[in-house]
C-alpha cells in the first residue's frame, strides 16, 4: 500500500503527516485493547460527536450512506475501542444515559479532580472513579489501577490493561492464585471449615496446660479449643496465608493463639490481654473466615459488623482488614464513621459489602434511612467493649444490636474489662469463653512506668526537662492531657520554647486533619504529638516510644490503655506520668497496679493521707461479713428502702 501526503498527494510524507502516524501507533501501543463504547444498535452514529449527530428526519439511505462514509472514514482507534470490553474495574457511577456510555479511562490526565465528599484515588488523588476488585480500593484510571497493582505485589500492573483480572460488575474472574478454589466460575465464593491440627490434636491436656502457664494464658468456660503455636495450624487459605505473612504477622501473639482456633469454631469469647498484644488480628480472622463460608445475602446486608469507640480507631482496623482480604473474592468493606461525608459511604454499601467497620453514631444514623439491614449477620465483634458499655455509648450499641439474629457470635476484646463491665458483657453473650491474657487489667509489662508527683504550675517546665533530656527523648511523643483548649495552648507553648515540630490533635478538628496528624505521626514527621483521649485506645502507633501522661486520665483503665501507646508488638517503651493532690482518688488504683510492676513510686504519693483513708476503707470492706453492708453513695437508697420495709 503506498502512502500519500494529506496536504500535496505526493508519495512523499509530509513532517505532520508522519508525526500523525506516530500518534496513532503509540495509541494502539497503549490502549487497552479491551476497551468498548458501548451503543445502541439503532441511533447515532458513535463517528460524530453530540454535536452533528443525524437527525431524525433524515430517510433511511441517507443514514446508510452516512454510516459507510463514516466507517471508511474511522481511525485506528476507534477500530480499537469496538473491541469487546474486558473485566477491568468496578465502575462507580453507571451513566443514566441510554445512548451512550464512557469507557474506562486509561491515563489519570484524563481524570477530573474530586468534588468535597467524593471518593480519591489512591494513587495520584484524582476522582477515584471505580474500585480497584483486586484490593477494593478507589482508583481514577487503568494506569493508576496499573501502578497500585504493581505498589500491592500483584505482579508488574500489565493485568490492569490486559482486563485478565477483573470484572466490570465486581465479581473476581479467575485470579490465578494458588489457594483460590474458584475453578472458572468468576466471582466464586470461597469456602473454608476449620478443622484441628493433627499435631494440636495430639497433644495432652498436661501440655495444653503447660503451654497456657508459660504464655500467661487463662480461660474459662466448657470445651475450650486447644490454642495453636503456627498459623499454619488453622490450614487457611493460600491467600489469606500469604496476606498475613506480607501484612507481618509471622507467628501468633498468645491472644491470637487461643482466640482464633475459638472464634473459628463459632464460639462467643470475652478476650482481654495486653495493650499492643494483637488482639485486632484475633478477632479480624474469624470474621474474615465466617464472611467467607457465607455468601453475601444481598447488597445492603452484610455477614460481619464491627463496632469501635473511635474513628481513628476503626479506619485502622478496616485498613488491617483490607490487608488480610486482598485477593479473596468478593470480600469488600466499609467503613461508616462519623466526621467523614456520607454520601461517599451509602455509596459504598451498594457493593455487596460483606464486612463493615463502624461507629455507633453513624451506623445509627445510616440504619434510620433504611439503606443497610442486619437482619442477616452473622458475626458481632466489639472492640474496647468497656468503653462501648459505658453509659454514652451502651444505648447506642443495645440500638444497633436489636435487629441482627439471636443466633449471630459475638466476639468482645479489650485490655480492660473491668468486672461491672464483664457483668453487663456478659448479656450479650451465649455461653461464652472468657480469655485473660497475662494480669488481667495491668499495663503491659513491656512498658517503664515512671510516675513523678508534679504541681500544676511546674507541670510546663518539668516536660520541657523530659524533652530536653536525651535519655528520655526519643521521638516521636505523644503527650496526653485533659481537654481540647489544653492541648491547642500546650502545642504552641512546646512548639515555641523547645522548636521542635509539635501538633495538637483532639475532637474539635475535621476528620481529615486527624487522619492527617496521625498518618503524620506514623511516617515520623512529627517529633512531639499534644493529644486528648483519641488516641489513647487501640492505635497502632509502632514508632511511639515515649508517652507522657500531661494530665493524668480519669480512670486507671484509661490509665493502662494511654500508657500502652508506648509498648506496641512486643517493643519497650516509656511511660512518664504526671501525679499531684488533683487526682487523690486515684491514688488506691495507682498503687495497686503500678506498685507490682516494680516501678518507684513517688514519696508524696505514699505518704498521702488520702492514700491511707482509702487503703483503711478497702481493709474495712474486705473484713466485713456476709451480712455486713458498707454503705456507699451507691447503696445508700437501697438500704434506707430494706430499713424502711423491715420496720413495717
Amino acid at each position: 500500500m503506498q502512502l500519500s501526503c494529506c496536504r500535496t498527494g505526493s508519495p512523499a510524507l509530509h513532517l505532520c503527516c508522519r508525526v500523525s502516524m506516530r500518534q496513532d501507533l503509540f495509541k494502539k501501543m497503549f490502549m487497552p485493547r479491551a476497551l468498548k463504547v458501548k451503543r445502541p444498535a439503532q441511533g447515532p452514529d458513535p463517528g460524530l460527536s453530540k454535536k452533528n449527530k443525524v437527525c431524525p428526519e433524515s430517510s433511511n439511505s441517507s443514514k446508510s450512506e452516512a454510516h459507510v462514509q463514516q466507517e471508511e472514514k474511522k481511525t485506528p482507534i476507534e477500530t480499537v475501542q469496538e473491541v469487546e470490553e474486558p473485566a477491568h474495574l468496578v465502575e462507580r457511577h453507571k451513566s443514566s444515559s441510554d445512548e451512550e456510555e464512557e469507557p474506562v479511562k486509561s491515563f489519570k490526565k484524563s481524570q477530573r479532580w474530586p468534588e468535597p465528599g467524593e471518593p480519591v484515588c489512591v494513587m495520584c488523588g484524582r476522582y477515584g472513579e471505580y474500585i480497584c476488585d483486586a484490593t477494593d480500593n478507589d482508583v481514577c484510571s487503568l494506569e493508576c489501577k496499573a501502578k497500585h497493582l504493581t505498589k500491592m505485589g500483584f505482579g508488574t500492573g500489565a493485568e490492569a490493561f490486559t482486563g485478565k483480572d477483573i470484572n466490570l460488575d465486581g465479581k473476581s474472574d479467575q485470579l490465578n492464585q494458588k489457594g483460590l478454589k474458584t475453578g472458572g466460575d468468576a466471582g466464586k465464593e470461597v469456602f473454608y471449615s476449620y478443622k484441628e491440627d493433627l499435631f494440636i490434636s495430639d497433644l495432652t491436656d498436661e501440655q495444653v496446660q503447660r503451654i497456657k502457664r508459660e504464655l500467661g494464658i487463662d480461660t474459662q468456660g466448657e470445651d475450650v479449643r486447644k490454642p495453636i503455636l503456627e498459623f499454619e495450624h488453622c490450614a487457611f487459605p493460600l491467600t489469606l496465608s500469604n496476606n498475613l505473612k506480607k501484612a507481618g504477622y509471622e507467628a501468633p501473639t498468645p491472644i491470637q493463639m487461643q482466640m482464633v482456633p475459638i472464634g473459628l469454631t463459632g464460639r462467643d469469647v470475652i478476650a482481654s490481654a495486653d495493650t499492643g498484644s494483637g488482639k485486632t488480628v484475633a478477632f479480624l480472622l474469624p470474621v474474615i473466615v465466617r464472611a467467607m463460608e457465607k455468601p453475601a445475602d444481598g447488597v445492603c446486608s452484610p455477614v460481619a459488623l464491627i463496632l469501635t469507640p473511635t474513628r481513628e480507631l476503626a479506619i485502622q482496623i478496616e485498613r488491617q482488614a483490607k490487608e488480610l482480604v486482598m485477593g479473596l473474592p468478593n470480600m469488600r468493606t466499609a467503613l461508616l464513621v462519623g466526621g467523614m461525608p456520607l454520601p461517599p459511604q451509602l455509596h459504598r454499601l451498594k457493593s455487596s459489602i460483606k464486612i463493615v467497620i463502624a461507629t455507633p453514631g453513624r451506623l445509627i444514623d445510616i440504619l434510620k434511612q433504611k439503606v443497610l439491614h442486619l437482619d442477616k449477620v452473622k458475626v458481632v465483634v466489639v472492640d474496647e467493649v468497656d468503653s462501648m458499655l459505658k453509659m454514652g455509648f451502651q444505648h447506642q450499641v443495645l440500638e444497633v444490636l436489636e435487629p441482627v439474629p439471636e443466633d449471630h457470635q459475638t466476639l468482645l476484646t479489650s485490655a480492660t474489662i473491668p468486672t461491672g463491665t464483664e457483668e453487663l458483657a456478659a448479656r450479650l453473650v451465649r455461653d461464652p469463653v472468657r480469655i485473660a491474657i497475662g494480669e488481667k487489667n495491668q499495663p503491659c509489662a513491656n512498658i517503664k512506668q515512671i510516675l513523678l508527683w508534679v504541681e500544676e504550675p511546674s507541670k510546663k517546665k518539668k516536660l520541657f526537662e523530659i524533652l530536653n533530656d536525651s535519655k528520655l527523648y526519643q521521638p516521636p511523643v505523644v503527650v496526653f492531657v485533659e481537654c481540647k483548649a489544653g492541648a491547642d495552648l500546650l502545642c504552641e507553648a512546646v512548639s515555641k520554647v523547645t522548636g521542635l515540630t509539635t501538633v495538637a490533635i483532639h475532637s474539635d478538628k475535621k476528620q481529615w486533619e486527624r487522619n492527617r496528624i496521625l498518618k503524620g505521626l506514623l511516617d515520623g514527621e512529627y517529633e512531639v504529638v499534644i493529644s486528648t483521649g483519641v488516641l489513647g485506645r487501640g492505635l497502632d502507633l509502632v514508632n511511639v516510644r515515649l508517652v507522657v501522661n500531661f494530665d493524668m486520665p480519669n480512670t486507671m483503665d484509661e490509665y493502662v490503655h494511654q500508657v500502652g501507646r508506648a509498648g506496641r508488638l512486643g517493643h519497650r517503651g516509656t511511660a512518664i506520668t504526671f501525679l499531684n493532690n488533683n487526682n487523690k482518688r486515684l491514688f488506691l488504683g495507682v498503687v495497686n497496679r503500678v506498685k507490682p510492676t516494680g516501678s518507684i513510686l513517688p514519696p508524696q504519693l505514699l505518704n498521702s493521707p488520702y492514700l491511707h483513708e482509702q487503703q483503711r476503707r478497702e481493709r474495712q470492706k474486705s473484713t466485713l461479713g456476709p451480712e455486713d453492708t458498707l454503705v456507699t453513695k451507691n447503696n445508700l437508697l437501697d438500704i434506707i428502702k430494706k430499713h424502711h420495709r423491715s420496720k413495717k
